[in-house]
């Protein structure tokens, strides 16, 4: 190699290694169901009712080199609403909760991301429920990241937040106890 084919690769290589690592864009994957957003709410002091929604969709942006890069962007279909029980799953489609029928979707997008260390964070956003839009704090954890066996690349988190209904317009009276949701929230993407 002559010296100034050297000095052009090591110029190359210098700016190469000089770029910042970006942060990658991530499909939640959803078709595998490696996702889930599951709730539990309290039922008459003396019990919990459990459930989840079976469709949902959204992409998070994240880089561990940069963690003020993250982003998430959900949507959940309400009317997928699942509590393993039909009659209870129309009470909660119908006007006294869900209102399905005016209100379809439930949508997420976060502001910021504060990192705590040691893979743990908050996930600021705002959440639209109900027509009404709050906002909220997601207590996250980082679960793994890696190759795939199909050639490509996923990280998985797992999440916490706690809903207080009221501040999203639901009023039907269950006892004082029953106007918080808790969402325990597992996401895996898929690196685009």
């Amino acid at each position: 190699m002559t010296g100034h084919k050297f000095l052009k690769s090591l110029a190359l290589a210098a700016v190469v290694t000089a770029t910042p690592a970006f942060a990658a864009d991530y499909v939640i994957d959803t078709q595998g169901a490696h996702a889930s957003v599951n709730f539990r709410v309290d039922h008459l002091g003396i019990g919990m009712v459990v459930g989840r929604f079976n469709e949902f969709e959204g992409t998070f942006t994240y880089d561990a080199d940069n963690l003020d890069a993250t982003s998430v962007d959900v949507k959940i279909n309400t009317a997928s609403v699942d509590t393993n029980h039909a009659e209870r799953d129309r009470h909660i489609r119908s006007s006294d909760f869900l209102e399905v029928s005016k209100f379809s979707e439930a949508h997420f997008v976060s502001t910021g991301y504060e990192d705590k260390g040691n893979g743990q964070g908050v996930l600021q956003g705002n959440l639209t429920l109900n027509d009404q839009t709050q906002p909220i704090e997601i207590e996250v954890a980082k679960i793994g990241e890696g190759n795939d066996p199909w050639g490509g690349y996923r990280a998985g988190f797992a999440g916490t937040t706690a809903l207080n209904l009221p501040d999203f317009g639901f009023n039907f009276n269950l006892g004082p106890a029953a106007e918080t949701v808790h969402l325990d929230l597992y996401i895996e993407g898929i690196r685009q």
